[in-house]
């Protein structure tokens, strides 16, 4: 799949589309939507394992993301 492609997908799905919604809009596969998801998922895991090191904060409030996480 093309780098364009992919990023339809991930747009998609960032607006809040489902994945079978997302299958029919851009008519990609389920299951080429879901690998990506895995990727997606990976690369921003290490992302954030090397970005977000030594930081100084004394406060971080994070409840809202847990929130919307536990409820997808």
């Amino acid at each position: 799949m093309d780098t364009a492609r992919r990023a339809q997908v991930v747009r998609c799905l960032i607006e809040g589309c489902s994945i079978n919604s997302t299958v029919r809009m851009t008519g990609v596969a389920k299951h080429t939507i879901l690998k990506l998801l895995v990727e997606l998922g990976s690369a921003c895991a290490e992302f954030l394992d090397g970005a977000m090191q030594n930081l100084n904060c004394k406060r971080i409030q994070v409840d809202e993301i847990w929130q919307f996480v536990g409820c997808k």
